[in-house]
């Protein structure tokens, strides 16, 4: 069995075709969900990159590894202390090292261990290719390194390191700065907008917005623009520089999906395509107008946390979608069902094969029962944690709980129906308190389950690494501590660009730290 598992950098499920967007950038993917089963709720457990790859590979929550942070202590997985073994958990119970067990070869084409210096995110790979610019690399850098692996490895030698392989392959395009080559030229010139963004009104709600990536900071703390990046824009203040950001965004999904299709094309010349399983998904989404964000992956939302996964298995039905509520660090124990592997002690995880295969029961002729909430993390632009779960009624509820706003002046608590709001315009929080009140304890009993669940099986560190994030002085990219927070001079910024009632907010917010 041949495993191919694609990474694509930043991108939205909603901005492919197989998920029903109107403009054509995904044609290779495409292709691939229709020979496979697309799920239509997958979200990632912990936001954005560095948490989100080493939940998913870890099978655990970042409560319970740590790692909930780009920096501090909470960039670190917890110290195993006396109980660590000659080789530490991530190692043991990690899904690359499960799958080296039953005989794969694991290989790797990504910087994003050292990009992050994440150097646990390699446990378990025979082989690491790193693409070298940092997550800066555009897919035709990133090609030749595939083509080159695929054409040693897609053959049918016999050999076991040939025959049984995993290959996880990393794109970057649709990550900021949007760095298509100027000579790929303009293939959404003539595609409308997605409706909900081509609109005057909402467009002047956001201008006045504030925190990193608002329409006035596509920068992250202001609109400096490189001249080395021309498909990005300075500011989004009309529909014109809207639609120029938003083209941007989805070339970069397109030209990655050119280059999938040329790994399709090779895995067919090699004769191997149809028995080789394909996945494809992403570490996070990006919020491209949520919560007023464009071109950021900072919040614990839909837009930032929900995620693409498309499966094409050999010997299961294709051309099917699902409904089902699952995470990506679901992927390691549906991975060892459907290889007859082991389920690992640590995992939060939650098999989904029953969904995958569509069978009726699983294989102790019990069928797994699928989740009915997920919480959503982020710690590394704003601290917030969020419970995803659908309502009675057929509402998509979704709670965010807000407790370092990352300087966006997001209230305490905010509810969306995301069945009539999917891109998170109306917070209902304060006309549905009852829903607010549900939500809350929905998040506290997750949250004594995993304390429990720590004190008994990782008794050395018994903490929420979100609460050292906030002791540590806030989210690396929007600290609040004195000496070290950008929040001053930004303050100076909103000032001289007509938001000055703004500053005053966040002067009071924030004063103690001023």
């Amino acid at each position: 069995m041949r495993i191919l598992y694609i990474d694509i950098d930043s991108c939205r499920p909603d901005h492919l075709g197989c998920y029903g967007y109107h403009r054509a950038t995904s044609a290779n993917i495409d292709q691939i969900a229709a020979e496979g089963v697309t799920f239509n709720e997958c979200y990632t457990s912990d936001a954005p990159c560095l948490p989100s790859r080493t939940a998913m590979y870890s099978g655990r929550f970042g409560i319970q590894t740590g790692v909930v942070g780009h920096g501090g202590t909470a960039a670190q997985p917890k110290i195993e202390g006396k109980f660590r073994q000659f080789r530490d958990v991530f190692d043991q119970q990690g899904l690359a090292r499960q799958l080296q067990k039953l005989g794969y070869h694991t290989a790797m084409i990504s910087p994003f261990g050292q990009r992050h210096a994440a150097h646990w995110f390699y446990a378990g790979f025979n082989e690491i290719h790193n693409t070298g610019h940092g997550g800066m690399e555009s897919a035709e850098q990133v090609w030749p390194v595939i083509d080159r692996w695929l054409a040693h490895h897609a053959n049918n030698s016999g050999a076991p390191e040939t025959d049984n392989w995993f290959l996880h392959v990393n794109f970057w395009d649709p990550h900021t700065p949007y760095r298509v080559p100027s000579e790929y030229g303009e293939p959404f010139a003539d595609s409308p907008l997605p409706a909900h963004l081509d609109d005057d009104e909402l467009i002047a709600r956001h201008v006045k917005a504030v925190g990193p990536h608002s329409p006035f900071e596509l920068g992250m703390w202001d609109d400096a623009k490189v001249k080395q990046w021309p498909r990005e824009v300075e500011r989004i203040v009309d529909r014109q520089s809207m639609k120029r950001w938003i083209d941007g965004y989805d070339t970069g999904i397109r030209y990655v999906d050119d280059y999938i299709g040329k790994i399709v094309g090779a895995l067919k010349a090699a004769g191997i395509y149809d028995d080789t399983a394909i996945i494809i998904s992403a570490d996070h989404g990006e919020n491209q107008g949520e919560l007023a964000i464009y071109g950021e992956h900072g919040t614990a939302d839909v837009g930032t946390c929900h995620i693409p996964l498309v499966i094409k298995w050999p010997g299961v039905q294709g051309n099917r979608s699902v409904d089902q509520l699952v995470y990506g660090i679901d992927l390691a124990p549906t991975l060892m069902d459907l290889l007859d592997g082991a389920h690992q002690p640590l995992w939060d995880g939650q098999s989904y094969i029953d969904a995958l295969t569509a069978r009726q029961e699983s294989a102790s002729n019990q069928k797994i029962a699928p989740r009915d909430q997920l919480v959503l993390s982020q710690c590394c632009h704003v601290c917030q944690r969020s419970v995803r779960w659908n309502g009675s009624a057929g509402e998509k509820w979704l709670y965010i709980r807000t407790y370092h706003d990352g300087f966006h002046l997001f209230p305490r608590e905010m509810l969306f129906n995301l069945t009539t709001d999917p891109h998170e315009q109306n917070d209902l929080a304060p006309n549905l308190p009852a829903v607010c009140r549900e939500a809350a304890w929905r998040l506290s009993d997750w949250h004594d389950a995993q304390m429990q669940k720590m004190a008994t099986t990782f008794p050395t560190n018994v903490t929420d690494p979100l609460w050292t994030v906030m002791a540590e002085g806030g989210p690396m990219h929007a600290l609040h501590e004195k000496g070290r927070s950008p929040l001053p001079e930004y303050l100076e910024r909103l000032e001289v660009t007509d938001r000055a009632e703004q500053a005053t907010r966040l002067r009071e917010r924030y004063a103690k730290y001023l």
